[in-house]
């Protein structure tokens, strides 16, 4: 389990094809000395297993369904990658639970400066299937970061985004159209799931009932 709380940037070094696989070879300062072969690390959202480990790099192996189905579609040699180490229980949490399963790839619009700010509107459009699952003020996972939904607008998507976030992740690499990995917030899957079955009605999303399931 992870926070969308971005650790460090790490450079794609080497994309090799292993079979129907491609390994990625990720190079950071301090991510590969806290790692051993088999740990989980989120690369820009996406849950990977960390092998062939150096001081410097580490490989992960991205089966052709992770390929296709994320942004790391789009990564060259050189790219820049989001990454970020499991939670530690004994830590504190920001961010929001985020599990490193992407549910889809939005694309990005721009970014539009807000005036008389050094902060800007991220504008993304999403998917129908994705939009279901977005509310103002909730969270969204963009990139493996933890991001807050700012307004809405059919499937656009907006976020407010300050200079910080910017050059401590990605974001500084992407232009206009390009994939983005989305991961939206679990507790709006178990919900619907809870309502399409039954288990939970419109009157019952009240604070008590919640608490009660565990939120």
């Amino acid at each position: 389990m992870f926070t969308g709380i971005v650790e460090e940037v790490g450079h794609v070094a080497k994309i090799e094809i292993k079979g129907e696989n491609r390994r990625i070879t990720i190079t950071a300062q301090n991510t590969p000395k806290q790692l051993k072969t088999g740990d989980s690390v989120a690369c820009s959202g996406v849950c990977l297993t960390a092998l062939d480990i150096t001081p410097t790099s580490f490989c992960a192996d991205l089966a052709p369904e992770t390929w296709v189905r994320t942004s790391l579609s789009r990564i060259t040699e050189g790219a820049l990658i989001n990454l970020e180490l499991p939670l530690r229980f004994d830590a504190r949490m920001g961010g929001h639970i985020v599990q490193g399963h992407v549910d889809g790839v939005g694309k990005l619009i721009e970014f539009e400066p807000i005036p008389n700010s050094d902060d800007y509107w991220l504008h993304i459009e999403v998917t129908p299937e994705l939009e279901r699952y977005l509310v103002y003020k909730g969270s969204i996972a963009i990139e493996g970061i933890s991001l807050t939904v700012a307004r809405l607008d059919g499937l656009r998507c907006t976020i407010a985004i300050i200079p910080h976030t910017v050059e401590m992740t990605n974001l500084k690499s992407l232009k206009p159209g390009d994939p983005i990995n989305i991961e939206t917030d679990i507790v709006a899957k178990y919900l619907e799931k809870w309502m399409v079955r039954g288990d939970l009605k419109k009157e019952e999303l009240q604070v008590e009932a919640l608490t009660a399931k565990g939120f």
